[in-house]
């Protein structure tokens, strides 16, 4: 787990920026991705002079130096204009892939040892990740647990076990989540463990104003939190709720008058039981809003035109 150990680099790409041709270059830059384990979270680099391929081992600027991660995305020029990301330092040699499977058994070292130890001094602690910085001889342990825990003599024994000085943060529900990953109901790798840096507010206000049901199995993440992804489109359902008509008001639709029965958001449509016969229809919500009306009214073909 390198959590604090993980550069400052930035979501500035997605699987579908485009990509340039030699012709088609400007004032643009490139980018790369790597992981610093297998199917973990995307950081994003400049690659400098460097062009690895995918697969190989590169050097990743980090707090406590250099880190060997593995490029998942080689070098790509983006129509992007790229500015602020870590540069690649290079690809890693001999004796930087000595020292980093040197530390990844110092962390699993230290994971089997907290366990051990926790286990028993009998302490409700879940450990979460672990974390080595060779260059201090430094353990991090980041644990989860139901409430504050008083963990000073398991400290001493950690750092007499590991013959290193230790320290032990605890984490929240969201940032466990995060560092273990998982799958989220939307079948995807979890947003958190993926490409979130920051968790930002969320609340059943938004599940409300989405029409979702207000039932903790359906919203709730796998972190037992409101899913993050509630946020995504909250700001879509408001700007759509601010200018359509409300349910039940009376509404004239390309196919006669009318009454909302219903909102279809991502499609941006308003359904409509028609007074002639009650058949429902699904229609835009600018052909039933009353400033469109109005203005085809006015300027009759002339709105189309223009």
């Amino acid at each position: 787990m390198h959590g604090p150990k993980t550069p400052g680099a930035r979501r500035v790409a997605s699987a579908g920026t485009p990509y340039l041709t030699e012709g088609e270059r400007g004032d643009v830059g490139m980018i790369m991705a790597v992981s610093f384990t297998r199917y973990g979270r995307l950081y994003y680099l400049d690659p400098g002079p460097h062009r690895p391929k995918v697969g190989d081992k590169v050097l990743v600027p980090t707090g406590s130096g250099p880190e060997v991660a593995e490029c998942v995305w080689p070098p790509q020029w983006v129509s992007e204009d790229i500015e602020g990301l870590p540069v690649c330092q290079g690809l890693a040699q001999e004796e930087h892939l000595v020292r980093d499977e040197n530390n990844r058994r110092k962390r699993a070292e230290g994971r089997s040892v907290a366990k051990r130890l926790i286990k028993r001094h009998g302490l409700p602690m879940k450990v979460v990740g672990i974390d080595y910085l060779d260059a201090d001889n430094v353990y991090t342990v980041y644990f989860s647990a139901p409430h504050r825990v008083d963990f000073r003599q398991l400290v001493r024994d950690l750092a007499r076990n590991l013959r290193a000085r230790v320290e032990l943060r605890q984490i929240g529900p969201r940032d466990e989540a995060r560092l273990q990953g998982g799958i989220g109901p939307c079948g995807r790798d979890l947003c958190c463990a993926t490409f979130l840096k920051d968790f930002e507010p969320v609340s059943v206000r938004m599940a409300k104003d989405q029409d979702l049901p207000v039932n903790p199995l359906r919203i709730a993440g796998a972190c037992g939190r409101l899913m993050c992804c509630l946020k995504y489109e909250h700001p879509l359902y408001q700007e759509f709720r601010a200018s359509a008509p409300r349910v039940g008001s009376q509404v004239e639709t390309p196919e006669g008058p009318g009454t909302v029965v219903g909102h279809n958001v991502p499609a941006d449509q308003v359904v409509v039981r028609l007074n002639d016969g009650g058949r429902r229809c699904s229609c835009s919500r600018a052909s039933v809003c009353a400033p469109r009306q109005a203005y085809e009214a006015t300027y009759g073909g002339k709105a189309d035109e223009r």
